[in-house]
């Protein structure tokens, strides 16, 4: 299944543009990636693996704004229509593989 984390923070002073780095740093440290901006996903085996990085993502929330956390199975996120633009290069070469060796 694919865990989706989608925010949206506000940014016009110094500690808000901060703990928006630190979001995102962390998203990316805990191995999600960028489908688009401020919507990053990663795949996880089942939903107890997703709620152990639901527990990781709220250690480092910010303060203000929306975050929020959906999970779905490999075949709804497989059935994403991409109404303007591409797939990600990375979204091409991974698909719906568990493993991939580089």
């Amino acid at each position: 299944m694919r865990m989706l984390c989608m925010f949206d923070l506000p940014v016009d002073t110094l500690v808000e543009r901060r703990q928006y780095r630190i979001l995102r740093k962390q998203l990316i440290k805990n191995g999600f990636v960028m489908l688009q901006y401020s919507v990053y996903y990663r795949s996880v085996p089942n939903r107890s693996a997703a709620k152990k990085f639901e527990t990781a993502i709220r250690q480092f929330l910010p303060n203000h704004g929306e975050v929020r956390l959906i999970s779905v199975s490999e075949k709804q996120f497989d059935d994403m229509k991409i109404l303007v633009g591409n797939k990600s290069h990375q979204e091409t070469l991974v698909g719906s593989k568990e493993m991939v060796i580089i």
